[in-house]
């Protein structure tokens, strides 16, 4: 949970720690006889103004008599302390922008030397006399002499190689899909651009090939004449319309304010789309006269959207569910023709996932009476309340007979023959039939509900309850996702099992394991899924069960995208100023003109030539709001290549010139991720046995010990270890290194913590660490405090907790 300073020789001895048990940086005094430094590392670059507990003051410590004084702070964020002659210089943001400081030892007086009011000053370092800073893209040279700054010209000729166009794999990076009509194609969005791959024969296609323009959605029309996505290339979005080969101009439709959009869904007769926003709304339009109309506005955010509009097979309804006052979510049908919109479900149980079956007939959805503790999605009081929910079916029309009405079997009825006709008779009878059945193919489904008692026509449908999501009708069956994964389990995307209720059959089967997602053609006959993987994606029929094989894999292997670094960094940044725009708490930005700070930073981008300046320069426009929890992470960042070592969980000291264990730290060997390989069963090592070999290599000063160990984490490694420094009284054991002792080293903190606690107080306090609010803590709470619930007192131990959700 914490750093710790070090010093090794320029000959590359052992490194020897220092005796501050909370470092993060520091500088020595000229005659080595303090260290300035700070405990803690400052809150991240992106929390600008940073006025909380995290504050980072510095201290001096006197290393020979350890006394130690802090430099007068206020609460604001200290940082990077160096020592020129009697003076500490450090930076603080005390001014509102971080600034350089100084601090005279002898006189104790804390004065601003520089005045920048526009970009912190984000770096500084100390030599021969002069002070080194980072500043507005630049580095300037401070004189403590006589107070002045000096601008460095700086022209390096480098070759960026990572700012070049190329091509890039895309399959990685796919996150959303839909299925063509008939099924022979998927449609993808993959790093901002729309490809269509087929399941079998032909090409994938990149319908857009747009590098600084992202695009979103796609949804193909049931006609599969075009296909629709969300597109910023006007830097807003809009709604763009491509056919299938990406070769014909593209139709705008302009979407009239300003927001992100989500999920365009067409209606059966391809002319129509329903979309959400972030503000909430629900629309609708006819792609013909696209003027977008508001079907309704959700009551609250949330985490999971609702709203999740389906259409009725005539594309005259839309079901929908939206938040109710209590947060439960409650199903709603809206009529075209009127543009009302009418509740069906009773506010009870959390309604979700509402379908119509295709001939229009019912309408599915699920329900949940226990979902209640998980309206507070961020209180710690829904973790652990997996959400169970039942299946249900409305008869829209008073006259259709309920799906699951009772069943007799009988033996059937003896027909009565019609007498035989003549051959002309014959001839028209067939001709009428065929008149007929062809009247029946064209015949549009016509959907009709009646609203009144509609709430005594909901059925329940013969399946257990279980946590229930993404419900799809077609061929005769309920598709429908049960989500799997136990509680803390979850990583990415639910994963779970992919059900088909058979309504003739009136039973339930596992379609397919390990779905986290699926979308069924506009013809119904085609089923399209999503595997555990990101890029795993396959197609099966509706008709029947798959086979082992999981259906037609889709060979994603040759989808790739050209990248143009700058138009995606240019794109991304705008990204980023919409991203604030529209989805900051405050619609006042806390009372910054967040257009003029976006023109603040924008040249900025002229110089970014590898993706971690863009971060950089991200970072330092979202830190101008002055809010926490605003993070800049990831994205194509490439790093050198690293050497991973094996570690023993395990301190060492150097008793001449050989590696002697000073501590071993005990684990829990049960558990993998608390695995200390010293205390293994039949490896038998202990405190003050020296390491002499590994791996049949010999260890000695001033060999590194830890060069002995690369690439050996999770190998079977060999240690020559002894009582004393000879060989031949030693013994070979062989150990599996860990990668990481950060677990164990503060596992072992936590242990001798709360074993102080016993021993302090005859056992009658019990001692609990908190290491966060999210699922490690939330774990650590249970296992340590129902477990000591005999004592008469607990300390509750929040040091170092990294946060998570609201501690109730």
């Amino acid at each position: 949970r914490y750093r710790r300073f070090f010093t090794v020789s320029l000959d590359g001895d052992f490194p020897q720690a220092l005796p501050v048990p909370m470092a993060e940086r520091g500088d020595f005094s000229p005659d080595g006889r303090f260290l300035a430094y700070t405990t803690s590392p400052e809150p991240f670059w992106s929390w600008k103004r940073y006025r909380g507990g995290r504050t980072s003051p510095i201290w001096v410590l006197d290393l020979t008599t350890y006394d130690h004084v802090e430099i007068p702070h206020v609460n604001a964020s200290d940082t990077f302390p160096c020592w020129l002659g009697e003076t500490i210089y450090f930076l603080s943001d005390r001014s509102g922008v971080m600034n350089l400081f100084g601090y005279h030892q002898p006189t104790t007086a804390v004065t601003q030397l520089t005045h920048h009011d526009d970009f912190d000053i984000r770096s500084l370092t100390a030599g021969d006399g002069l002070l080194a800073y980072e500043q507005n893209g630049r580095i300037h040279l401070y004189h403590p002499a006589d107070g002045q700054t000096q601008t460095l010209r700086i022209h390096i000729a480098a070759d960026l190689p990572h700012a070049r166009p190329h091509y890039k794999h895309a399959a990685h990076a796919i996150r959303n899909a839909a299925i063509s009509p008939t099924g022979q194609r998927a449609v993808f969005e993959a790093r901002g651009d729309i490809f269509t791959v087929p399941v079998k024969k032909g090409d994938i296609r990149n319908l857009t090939r747009t590098p600084g323009v992202h695009e979103r959605y796609p949804a193909w029309s049931p006609d599969g004449q075009q296909i629709a996505y969300f597109s910023d290339a006007s830097g807003e979005y809009e709604l763009h319309l491509a056919d299938q080969t990406g070769l014909q101009e593209k139709k705008v439709i302009p979407l009239g304010k300003k927001s992100f959009f989500y999920t365009p869904i067409w209606s059966p007769d391809s002319q129509k789309i329903a979309y959400t926003d972030k503000a909430l709304n629900l629309y609708y339009l006819d792609v013909n006269e696209p003027n977008p109309i508001l079907v309704d506005t959700d009551t609250y955010d949330h985490p999971i959207r609702s709203l999740d509009p389906a259409w009725s097979p005539d594309s005259q309804w839309l079901a929908y569910t939206k938040r109710l006052d209590t947060h439960i979510r409650a199903v709603f049908l809206y009529e075209l023709a009127t543009g009302q919109s009418h509740q069906i479900t009773d506010g009870l149980s959390d309604a979700t996932s509402a379908c119509f079956s295709p001939d229009g007939k019912y309408l599915f959805f699920a329900a949940s009476s226990n979902y209640g503790l998980n309206t507070g999605w961020l209180d710690m009081s829904s973790y652990e309340r997996p959400v169970q929910s039942s299946l249900y079916v409305a008869v829209l029309d008073r006259e259709t007979p309920s799906p699951l009405a009772p069943e007799s079997d009988d033996e059937p009825a003896k027909e009565e023959k019609p007498p035989e006709a003549n051959g002309d008779e014959k001839k028209e009878a067939e001709a009428d039939k065929d008149k007929k059945g062809n009247d029946r193919k064209k015949a549009p489904v016509e959907v009709k509900i009646d609203l009144e008692n509609l709430d005594q026509r909901i059925l329940a449908l013969p399946v257990p309850p279980r946590d229930y999501r993404a419900l799809h009708a077609a061929n005769g069956k309920l598709f429908y996702l049960e989500t799997t994964q136990a509680f803390g389990e979850q990583n990415g995307p639910p994963v779970g099992a992919l059900h088909a209720f058979d309504l003739k059959e009136r039973k339930d089967e596992v379609y397919l394991t390990s779905v986290r997602a699926f979308w069924i053609s506009a013809d119904g006959r085609k089923l399209l899924y999503q595997g555990k993987k990101n890029n795993e994606f396959a197609v099966v029929g509706t008709d029947k069960k798959p086979d082992s094989n999981g259906g037609d894999k889709l060979n994603l292997s040759k989808m790739e995208v050209y990248v143009d670094p700058r138009a995606e960094w240019a794109q991304m940044f705008e990204e980023t100023v919409r991203l604030q725009r529209d989805f900051f708490y405050d619609a006042h930005m806390h009372g910054l003109d967040w257009e003029a700070t976006a023109a603040k930073y924008r040249p900025l981008l002229d110089h970014v030539g590898h993706r971690q300046d863009l971060n950089f320069v991200l970072a330092e426009l979202v830190g101008e709001l002055s809010v926490g929890h605003a993070y800049v992470l990831l994205g194509d960042i490439p790093g050198p290549s690293r050497v991973g070592g094996g570690l023993l969980g395990a301190d060492y000291e150097l008793v001449d010139g050989y590696y002697r264990f000073q501590r071993i730290y005990a684990g829990l060997n049960w558990h993998p991720e608390l695995r200390a390989p010293l205390t293994e069963p039949g490896v038998n090592v202990a405190e003050g046995d020296y390491l002499l070999a590994v791996n049949g290599r010999s260890l000695r000063a001033p060999t590194n010990l830890y060069s002995l160990f690369e690439k050996t984490a999770d190998r079977q490694t060999t240690l020559l270890v002894s009582p004393t420094t000879d060989p031949a009284d030693g013994r070979t054991v062989t150990v599996v290194p860990i990668a990481s002792e950060t677990d164990l080293r503060h596992w072992s903190w936590v242990e001798e913590n709360r074993r102080k606690v016993s021993e302090m107080t005859n056992g009658r306090v019990a001692y609990v660490y908190m290491s966060n609010t999210a699922l490690e803590g939330y774990a650590s709470f249970n296992r340590y405090y129902f477990s000591q619930l005999d004592k008469e007192a607990v300390i509750l131990d929040e040091r170092f907790n990294g946060g998570g959700s609201v501690a109730d």
